[in-house]
């Protein structure tokens, strides 16, 4: 099996490669955005609020694409650093719509120091600005750029909920069945895992039998633990089982995988194709979730998808979904739609929407869909 991707981003749309449109100017934020409360999970500890790397591209023929990756509150200045002094000068006289050849040559230029992590978050925001240009110039949403015929993709709200007590816990998972949505999740990985059995049970009774229901252990489990929790809790119909171990033992998830009957799922800590390559080939996955923060940007994460169509796997997204909406809707073979606990498109012009059945709505807003409102980040800009 090969590990890199086949998609060409370059084939999207109707338009010619412009040769006369070049990155004139780079330009990068960063902001640090409060939480309402602390939101905990098994491994990355407590949030107090996410931060918002911003990257602003122009174009020689005036063009403006913003885009941005996002952490759970460390890194982010690394990030920014790194697109000022090893990314921006790089890219700047390039043509921009040659998105593919820049997000190769930007990875490579790389490499040696960083194979993915933070040098992947740093080459998304810049990639994504970059679709942002290309769908502008073509005047068309990204859903549509991409082939999407619909703007709805399923999605289910994600809770960063560990440290809720259960009457907390059922508290705010019954406010995702206010607000309309058909499928929750929630975080396992308590030290006893007895405990996490009761918490998914009680959910289970809470949401009824037609809530489609997963749970994500952030890779707190080792392989024997998961398939023990696995076992006693698969009475309750698990959609999937997120990260029960370390991302990096794709044999581990194999193993996990042929001891219980609950789908298994992970991507959001894969940040390179070829991390998702031996996933697919060996860990038995049900689903994929790779995050266009932080495996290349929308390129990445378009390779992603179409190596999990090769592989037969529901493609699905993890955090950023004012972004991932619109690149949901386009697959064909789109599983769920994260809908996540940082508040990023509160900061938008077009906060998600969900439909009358509980899908989301991908924006018509022409670019890619996620339009910062400066006003409101200011405050939380960082020197």
């Amino acid at each position: 099996m090969k590990y890199h991707a086949v998609n060409n981003p370059n084939s999207f749309g109707h338009i010619e490669l412009s040769s006369e449109s070049y990155i004139e100017d780079v330009s990068v934020r960063h902001y640090a955005v409060p939480l309402a409360e602390v939101l905990s999970d098994a491994k990355h500890g407590d949030h107090t609020h996410f931060e918002l790397i911003v990257c602003d591209i122009q174009t020689s023929d005036g063009f403006k694409g913003t885009g941005y990756s996002y952490t759970g509150g460390r890194g982010g200045h690394a990030i920014k650093c790194l697109i000022d002094y090893d990314l921006a000068g790089f890219i700047k006289g390039r043509e921009c719509s040659d998105i593919q050849a820049l997000w190769h040559d930007m990875n490579w230029h790389m490499h040696y120091v960083g194979r993915g992590g933070l040098v992947s978050f740093a080459i998304s925001a810049i990639d994504i600005a970059l679709w942002d240009i290309r769908c502008k110039r073509a005047e068309q949403p990204l859903y549509k750029y991409i082939g999407g015929e619909s703007p709805m993709a399923r999605c289910y709200a994600g809770g960063i909920d560990l440290n809720f007590d259960q009457d907390r816990l059922l508290q705010n998972v019954q406010g995702y069945l206010d607000r309309g949505f058909g499928a929750v999740k929630i975080k396992v990985g308590k030290e006893d895992y007895l405990e996490d059995v009761a918490r998914v049970t009680a959910v289970r009774e809470l949401i009824g039998a037609n809530t489609q229901f997963m749970v994500d252990a952030n890779y707190s489990m080792d392989v024997d633990q998961a398939i023990d929790f696995s076992k006693a809790v698969e009475a309750n119909n698990l959609v999937w089982f997120e990260e029960p171990t370390v991302p990096d033992d794709y044999l581990g998830y194999a193993r996990i995988a042929e001891n219980t009957r609950i789908p298994l799922a992970m991507g959001e800590n894969l940040h390179t194709p070829f991390e998702f390559g031996y996933a697919i080939a060996q860990s038995k996955l049900g689903f994929l979730q790779p995050d266009a923060s932080n495996i290349g940007g929308i390129t990445g994460w378009l390779h992603i998808a179409d190596l999990a169509k090769q592989a037969n796997l529901p493609i699905c997204s993890h955090g950023m979904h004012e972004l991932h909406v619109s690149l949901m809707a386009a697959q064909p073979h789109a599983g769920y739609l994260e809908v996540h606990s940082f508040p990023i498109d509160q900061y938008t012009s077009a906060p998600l929407k969900l439909s009358a059945c509980g899908q989301a709505i991908a924006p018509e807003l022409i670019g890619t869909g996620v339009d910062f409102d400066l006003e409101a980040l200011r405050p939380h800009l960082t020197q």
